[in-house]
């Protein structure tokens, strides 16, 4: 069940908080129910649904106007403030209702036009239908009982058992003008109603306070989830649970799939170079249930819940079965080539039933069924809110199915809904970043170095891994970094650890594209004195644990067929050895060694390998009293010590990370070491 989590007291301060005037104490319980929907995930995902208030304000001439304030574009409920939802002239959008038609661009262009404030954002889609019901407050969200039951055949007569009069259902029509006429008319004809269920589409509560508003929507959802779980049985929550084997089998298959992906990709566009997809894998308890049925042949080319999914799954996922798994990269490759002959067909038949004017969007899945349930897209967050529908749309199919049959909106319906220019808005239209889609590991991930390098990398768009020995570095370092990054605590020089980091990276992101093997520590002491053990526990880290991690990733890029990089912090004591440094310059040697190495033999294989020279950067054993104890024994401050180059300036881990990104980019670069030391003429690559 839904809970219904209004908080009187915190209701109270709110509109305390707004200050004496009624139409900020309303605007800010609006913010906060929205809030309460939009962090609940048994109500909306990723954006979706949208809110509204109607107020009396004052305009710049003092007059007192009615205000609509609605959802505006791009703008989350779940983390919604005051500007977004901005202020749209009332009486300006109700006199359209009085129109017969109403293109999508002039109603873009009128509501823009009925702004408050201009620079506001644009008002949601669905304004005109906010607008033209009489209600202070609605609220619209895609709840997952909601969605199994406007998917029904006999919808309507469900709808009326359970509410009576209660509700009143809206036929299925995209959004924008029509369906807020149509919705404004259903309305008129049962003026009792206090909600509306848009079938194949949603559900409407309203009332006179925000909080009547939100406790109707709750208890309309729960009613409708009580009578499903009647005869259908109780579903798992997508979010519990994990099937460790189901993970197991899905990582040996996403690496290979993710490469086929690509490869469709760079025919699609002409770019050889185009990113594979990002994959995020779930298989919560209701996946691992929904996955056990027999009907899923069926169910794959069903549909997707709400025509708001579209745009991030498509309508259809991309279904292996074992026998296809079975066979490989070829079955996989064929299963990959059908889904997109079938997808061109379905985009040639509608879009010449809609006039030939559409383009083609990228062919390839954005959703497969495996061992698992896997959103695919050009970045984590994106391919997350992928798999996020999918399992809440495998809860609404099971219902749907067990309580009269699942039957959503049709395909060419859905065509209309996923071309539509201002839906595709939605996902934005702006140049990507330059490393989207990639996914870069970082070993000793949460230290200066490590985290300056994972900071570089996430700006230019990467989906970053870190490894580091320490969980609560780790932990700190994804904290730091925000957004969809992972990654995994355990000791690079342990058996095995590079196979687990890589298994790891790819049930977190379907596979890997750079490799920053950056972990390592400094050993001191003189080499008459230096323990053999010391020695050996060096080269284990400092030379080891980068040849096995380049190794493992190395194999991990044959698997994708679509080469990669690897790229080493080595270090100026690779060519410029200090006294009393041998335990660290001899491992660093030969790893400067391995570059050129792998360079050599992996260049056919499309595997760019390269390295970064630095020197005096505040991390591991150059720390704050490392630094003073150099300083006094040269006799020079702190910042001369650290500045002690040809530039006269200290080299930060931040000009190492850049280093990284630099080479990361330099396309037709491997075999290259680059010198990040200020200059120091005995450290020159020459």
């Amino acid at each position: 069940m839904v809970r219904n989590r209004w908080d009187e007291a915190k209701a109270k301060s709110l509109v305390a908080a707004a200050g004496p005037d009624a139409a900020d104490q309303q605007l800010a319980l609006r913010v906060y129910t929205s809030r309460l929907i939009g962090s609940d995930t048994d109500l909306v995902l990723h954006g979706g649904g949208n809110t509204s208030c109607k107020v009396r304000r004052r305009d710049i001439l003092g007059r007192e106007i009615d205000v609509l304030h609605v959802k505006g574009s791009g703008w989350d409920l779940g983390v919604i403030e005051a500007p977004g939802l901005p202020g749209v002239r009332l009486d300006r959008l109700q006199e359209l209702r009085a129109l017969d038609a109403l293109s999508d661009e002039d109603m873009v262009n009128l509501q823009r036009s009925a702004l408050l404030d201009s620079t506001s954002p644009n008002p949601s889609v669905e304004t005109l239908l906010h607008a033209f019901l009489p209600h202070r407050f609605i609220d619209h969200t895609h709840a997952t009982a909601m969605l199994a039951l406007a998917d029904l055949l006999d919808a309507e007569t469900v709808v009326k058992e359970l509410f009576g009069g209660r509700i009143a259902c809206v036929p299925f029509i995209m959004p924008g003008f029509e369906l807020a006429k149509a919705a404004a008319e259903v309305f008129d004809n049962h003026p009792d109603a206090e909600g509306l269920l848009l079938l194949k589409h949603g559900h409407f509560a309203f009332g006179d306070s925000a909080r009547e508003s939100y406790d109707r929507l709750i208890e309309h959802t729960n009613i409708v989830e009580r009578w499903l779980e009647e005869r259908a049985g109780l579903v798992p929550a997508a979010a519990v649970g994990e099937s460790r084997e189901m993970s197991e089998r899905a990582g040996g298959v996403l690496p290979l799939l993710r490469g086929i992906l690509g490869d469709r990709a760079a025919d699609f566009t002409g770019n050889p170079d185009h990113p594979m997809p990002v994959m995020n894998l779930r298989n919560g308890e209701n996946v691992q249930e929904f996955l056990a049925r027999e009907d899923l042949e069926t169910l794959a080319t069903r549909g997707v819940p709400t025509p708001d999914h579209v745009i991030r799954t498509k309508n259809r996922p991309l279904y292996l079965t074992a026998e296809t798994l079975a066979g490989g990269r070829e079955a996989i490759a064929a299963k990959v080539d059908r889904y997109i002959a079938s997808y061109r067909q379905y985009f040639d038949e509608n879009n010449a039933r809609s006039g030939g004017a559409k383009q083609l969007l990228m062919p390839t899945p954005n959703l497969a069924w495996i061992q698992g349930v896997v959103g695919m897209s050009a970045n984590a967050k994106a391919a997350s809110a992928a798999s996020d529908l999918a399992a809440q749309a495998m809860q609404a199919m099971g219902w749907g199915e067990a309580a009269g049959g699942y039957h959503p909106v049709d395909e060419a319906r859905l065509f209309d809904m996923e071309y539509w220019s201002l839906e595709q808005a939605k996902l934005g239209k702006g140049a990507p970043p330059p490393l989207q889609g990639r996914v870069v590991m970082i070993t000793g991930g949460a230290g200066a170095i490590g985290l300056a390098t994972a900071r570089a990398f996430a700006a230019q768009g990467a989906d970053i891994f870190l490894v580091d020995l320490s969980q609560e570095a780790l932990d700190g370092a994804l904290t730091d970094l925000g957004g969809f990054h992972a990654g995994l605590a355990l000791d690079v020089t342990a058996p095995n650890a590079a196979e687990q980091a890589l298994d790891a990276c790819i049930r977190a992101f379907g596979g890997l594209d750079i490799l920053v093997s950056n972990a390592g520590a400094a050993w001191s002491g003189e080499m008459l004195d230096l323990p053999d053990e010391t020695l050996r526990k060096s080269f284990e880290l400092n030379f080891f644990s980068h040849q096995a991690f380049a190794i493992a990733a190395a194999r991990l890029f044959d698997r994708q067929g679509r080469g990669g990089q690897i790229l080493f912090n080595v270090s100026k004591q690779a060519v410029n050895p200090g006294k009393s440094f041998g335990a660290y310059g001899l491992p660093k040697a030969t790893t400067f060694f391995l570059v050129r190495q792998l360079a050599l033999e992996l260049g056919a294989r499309n595997v760019r390998v390269n390295g970064v020279n630095a020197d005096r950067i505040r991390s591991g054993l150059l720390d704050d009293a490392f630094v003073a104890e150099r300083a006094r024994a040269r006799g020079v401050t702190e910042a001369a010590y650290m500045a002690g180059n040809l530039l006269r300036r200290e080299v930060e881990a931040r000009h190492v990370a850049d280093a990284f990104v630099s080479l990361a980019r330099a396309e037709r670069t491997t075999a290259h070491v680059m010198t990040v030391d200020g200059g120091n003429i005995e450290a020159a690559l020459r």
